[in-house]
């Protein structure tokens, strides 16, 4: 094997956060244009352009998703399995809601009916506004750490409700995510519209671009001070697989800032969240749209990272046994799972991306009420 196993599981680690951003990026904008649908188009063939933005890539977008699951289940099995088995009424919650995407964008303009248009809006506002939200909360739990533990046996059992996921800091973290998709929706509006759709958009990614400010830095103040962080207070054998009991954990107010004392660098991560929301707003108030948009895409990147450079090495702490944490250490999968899936990878990634690079460069282009009413059949 070219790597060692303490370094595949570095890079792991790295795959799953590049993955994650890569869904946030790219699908993001998709879920911040239909939480956007109900409030910025005023009249039919306004909503339709909005729509029309997205019809085109919503679908391999969202792809970036079921990649994102699929290597946490081949990466980290442990997290998979005990995250999917807690927070299956959360992520049933986002399926559902989902369903909506789909079914809306395809069949909204079949029928001319009013009410039926204006349901499927909202169906359309609900499959963005919602996994946005639920996205965000769970990030938020992550950072205060799940309810569940091992036995002797490595048995895994989680003992939270679904209620209990909405406590006041993770609700603060959906605020976060909302805003911050919602401002990259409204960016990426004024890239692939005109007219009075993208004035509005330019409005309302100033309006979320500040609520995301205020909120991230809120949600800073608040793991500073009033969130128990985590860190292992024994030495980790770094080679561990798949027992996530060999270690010592202790928890602590303000230890998810331990890491950004141990390495400086890491302080990149926040400074790229605000220095994205701020440069992204200037540039789209300047009419800087691609700009904007990579500005944005930036902020998005900076916010998680932020999240991630907290928790290292932590995946998943555990609020109830905090040995029974997971991290990237003790819940990866074997050496040689984790060299074939990084071989699959270096394969496969890059073609994805080619692939996904050539779509948005087929699709560009701006959207206007003209070519909706001038392709009204065959328009979504």
């Amino acid at each position: 094997m070219i790597f060692d196993y303490e370094t595949l599981k570095i890079i792991w680690w790295i795959f799953v956060g590049v993955l994650l951003i890569g869904f946030a990026v790219m699908d993001g904008f998709d879920m911040g244009v239909q939480a956007w649908l109900p409030f910025l188009g005023k009249t039919d063939d306004e909503r339709r352009v909005m729509i029309n933005s997205i019809g085109a890539v919503w679908e391999g977008n969202q792809t970036w998703l079921i990649t994102a699951g699929g290597a946490i289940f081949a990466a980290w099995p442990l997290v998979y399995a005990a995250a999917f088995s807690g927070l299956y009424a959360a992520m049933l919650l986002v399926l559902f809601a989902l369903f909506f995407r789909p079914a809306g964008i395809v069949y909204r303009s079949k029928l001319a009916d009013p009410r039926w248009r204006s349901g499927c809006d909202w169906g359309i506002f609900i499959s963005g506004a919602v996994p946005a939200i639920v996205f965000g909360i769970a990030f938020g739990n992550l950072l205060i750490g799940l309810p569940f533990h091992y036995d002797e046996t490595l048995r895994s059992f989680y003992t939270g409700s679904f209620w209990q996921l909405l406590s006041p800091f993770a609700l603060l973290c959906g605020v976060v995510s909302l805003s911050m998709l919602m401002m990259h929706g409204a960016v990426y509006l004024q890239l692939r519209t005109d007219g009075e759709v993208q004035k509005r958009a330019a409005h309302a990614a100033l309006i979320s671009g500040m609520v995301c400010t205020i909120a991230f830095a809120l949600a800073g103040i608040w793991i500073a001070y009033g969130v128990d962080g985590y860190r292992i207070s024994s030495v980790q054998d770094v080679n561990t697989a798949l027992n996530p009991l060999t270690k010592t954990v202790e928890k602590a107010v303000g230890a998810w800032l331990s890491n950004y004392h141990t390495y400086p660098w890491m302080m990149l991560a926040p400074m790229l969240g605000f220095g994205g929301i701020a440069l992204a707003l200037s540039a789209a108030k300047s009419r800087y749209e691609r700009l904007a948009f990579i500005f944005s895409s930036s902020a998005i990147a900076g916010i998680i990272l932020t999240a991630g450079f907290s928790m290292f090495p932590f995946v998943m702490p555990s609020s109830t046994d905090a040995k029974s944490s997971l991290t990237l250490w003790d819940a990866a999968s074997s050496h040689k799972t984790l060299g074939i899936m990084l071989v699959a990878t270096m394969i496969f990634l890059p073609l994805i991306m080619i692939y996904t690079s050539w779509v948005f460069r087929v699709m560009r282009g701006k959207i206007t009420v003209q070519s909706i009413q001038d392709n009204t059949h065959t328009a979504y």
